[in-house]
């Protein structure tokens, strides 16, 4: 029960203290749900005014253990509500869902008979006792009905959604229904008057404030009467504490207003999820009232804040500081990570150097920041969270570090993977791609599989978490993918999306070097090229970039824009290197003799470095044919950077290059 524990401990040292213009940590006994309908009324009870709200208006509104998680049924909330549960007149009106008109107004009834009734509250109730809130709303032109009938909308699967009764369908669909999500069911959507939500500004004299869903008397009210309800006491299993009040039942819409997903539930008590080994639930576990809510409402609080979770279709992941204070995303690129941190002056030499020492000079100045905020103490905790079903919910992944030994992780990690990544022109960086785009890289943009997308993502966390290795498969999978350039078909027989575009495959490209960079630590690569590095995957890299360049280079100063044989060849070369290149260096006789005729100092640059490359091999290793590692693609993709540095990539922009600026290199 660590994790609620911990929550716990979040809202009682945040609550307050909560950032502006995010999401209030809500009180307990209280829920978020979207309203789509507003009422005015005066303090005695008197109608004033209603209007449909604009989309996504979330309210906090009072609301009972079991309305807070209700999925069907008579639970009704305390003030804010849906048509169906507060309007006495519903049924009269030809209404198609349940009344749950009865349970509501008892509820707000004896609330108001409490020592702990609110004005507000009475007003309301002064006002629903009336039994004619459809048809105010109705005269509002706010709900709509014909010959006495709410209208609703249907759409089968195939169809255009219509209203009904018969007679209803032409012209515009009235605004109450564009702001309802339909409900389907055995492939028919509808959509009923029934499921708008109600809240309630009620005006009195002298009162400032007249937003009942902004009152905060209003909510100790309820809060003091809810908890007045309460007599089951029993052990905290989260907190230890004796003798408290035990919840009966624990929170949802812990994503979004509609999120009916629990973490914790035992309703099921004709299937498995504590018989077996328990015969009630309240010996598998028992939570405070108290706790439960503020522990959820904390993981609420938490999951609206973009800037610490990640979302990928149902799951979430989340990571923060217990006391609040901002810690960096674990699931971040190295420039969003580092972002704000100015390029440190180089010197007269900076061109020589390894091209990660300016990166780790920020990053270590970044590292340094947070650590003189969090301290070595502070508490830090990573969460995923997965729904399998609508109604149940999983923490996939969890943990706790301090706050030193979580900096050291994300330290370690952008250290160990750092290399230069070209993501597009405007984005370029030294750093470690984002999970989300190793898993893209690994795997292909063109696959929308989310199940594929998640469980890549879940399998990276610990790597950056825990230091734990990289997964080979996840590995051999983007530098199967980083050897293929060329942006014709893929071959049949295989089944990966191994063919893209050429920004796209340079993205792979890099992604593909930083996982075998950091996968071998040992090796201490380089970012820069590695001219005294002979080993033979290596070289056979070096050569690939080469003959790539050189071809290129002929077919530019000829005018021509196609995939060279290099390209062409990359994948084979991947597998057969010693045979392929013999192929190679074969067809890149005509491109030398095209060279030599155009730029005879390109020619002979050239010819001494592959001669150069070519007697850094010993015999043994040049004729070994088998199959290279991700080593020769790190080589591949420094000698390519060092190629291309003085004139840039040509054939992209043949307009701005000359045959002449080749000559000049």
């Amino acid at each position: 029960m660590s994790w609620i524990k911990q929550l716990y401990e979040t809202y009682e040292q945040c609550s307050g203290n909560e950032m502006s213009g995010g999401q209030p940590l809500l009180p307990i006994s209280h829920t978020v749900q979207q309203a789509h309908i507003e009422v005015c009324i005066d303090g005695e009870g008197n109608f004033k005014s209603a209007r449909v709200l604009s989309p996504r208006e979330e309210i906090i509104l009072p609301a009972t253990e079991k309305s807070a998680g209700r999925t069907s049924g008579e639970a009704a909330h305390a003030l804010a509500d849906k048509i169906q549960y507060c309007a006495g007149d519903y049924r009269t009106f030809g209404g198609k869902k349940p009344s749950y008109f009865g349970c509501y107004i008892e509820q707000l009834r004896n609330w108001c008979a409490s020592p702990h009734k609110h004005i507000k509250a009475q007003a309301v109730l002064n006002y629903l006792k009336k039994g004619r809130l459809v048809a105010d709303l109705l005269e509002a032109k706010v709900l709509h009905a014909h010959n006495g009938t709410l209208l609703y909308t249907h759409k089968s699967k195939g169809e255009k959604e219509k209203l009904l009764p018969e007679g209803n369908s032409e012209g515009a669909t009235p605004d109450i229904f564009l702001q309802l999500t339909p409900k389907e069911e055995k492939d028919v959507k509808t959509r009923d008057q029934g499921d708008a939500l109600v809240r309630w500004r009620v005006i009195i004299p002298g009162e400032l404030q007249d937003q009942t869903w902004l009152d905060g008397s209003l909510y100790q009210a309820w809060m003091n009467y809810d908890a007045s309800n309460k007599q089951r006491c029993g052990l905290c299993m989260a907190t230890g504490k004796k003798e408290t009040i035990i919840a009966e039942q624990h929170p949802a819409k812990l994503r979004h207003g509609a999120d009916k997903a629990k973490l914790i539930s035992s309703n099921d008590t004709n299937g498995y999820t504590f018989r077996g080994r328990f015969e009630e639930a309240d010996q598998a576990c028992t939570v405070g009232f108290d706790v439960t809510q503020k522990a959820h409402n904390a993981l609420r609080w938490l999951l609206s804040d973009k800037k610490r979770t990640f979302q990928n279709d149902e799951q979430r992941i989340i990571a923060w500081e217990i006391a609040g204070h901002e810690i960096p995303n674990p699931l971040h690129a190295s420039d969003e990570f580092i972002d704000g941190e100015d390029e440190l002056p180089e010197g007269p030499d900076a061109g020589r150097q390894d091209a990660g020492r300016s990166f780790a000079q920020r990053l270590k100045r970044k590292i340094a920041g947070y650590q003189s905020t969090l301290g070595n103490t502070a508490c830090v905790i990573v969460m995923v969270l997965d729904a399998a079903t609508k109604g149940r919910m999983a923490i996939v992944y969890y943990r706790e570090l301090t706050g030193s030994e979580f900096l050291a992780r994300l330290d370690a990690w952008h250290t160990l993977f750092a290399w230069p990544q070209d993501y597009s022109k405007e984005r370029s960086f030294v750093g470690v791609p984002a999970p989300h785009d190793i898993a893209n890289a690994a795997f292909g943009t063109q696959d929308k599989d989310s199940k594929l997308l998640k469980a890549t993502i879940e399998r990276l966390l610990p790597c950056i978490i825990d230091g734990a290795p990289l997964p080979h498969d996840l590995l051999q999978c983007t530098f199967n993918r980083a050897c293929y350039p060329q942006t014709g078909k893929e071959p049949k027989h295989d089944r990966q999306k191994l063919s893209m575009k050429r920004q796209e495959w340079k993205k792979t490209l890099s992604i593909a070097c930083a996982l075998y960079k950091g996968s071998h630590p040992q090796e201490n690569y380089q970012m820069s090229l590695e001219t005294d590095r002979t080993t033979r995957d290596y070289l056979y890299g070096r050569l690939l970039a080469v003959a790539d360049r050189l071809e290129g280079l002929a077919l530019y100063a000829a005018g021509e824009n196609r995939d060279t044989n290099a390209a062409k060849m990359m994948p084979r070369f991947a597998n057969h290197p010693y045979s392929t290149w013999t192929q190679l260096e074969s067809s890149l006789v005509p491109y030398k003799s095209r060279l030599r005729a155009k730029c005879p100092k390109m020619w002979v640059k050239f010819e001494k470095l592959l001669q150069d490359i070519m007697d850094a091999f010993t015999v043994d290793d040049f004729c070994n044919d088998k199959k290279l590692n991700g080593e020769f693609l790190l080589a591949y993709h420094c000698q390519s950077k060092e190629l291309w540095k003085k004139i840039g990539d040509v054939g992209e922009d043949e307009e701005s290059k000359k045959t002449d600026d080749i000559n000049n290199l």
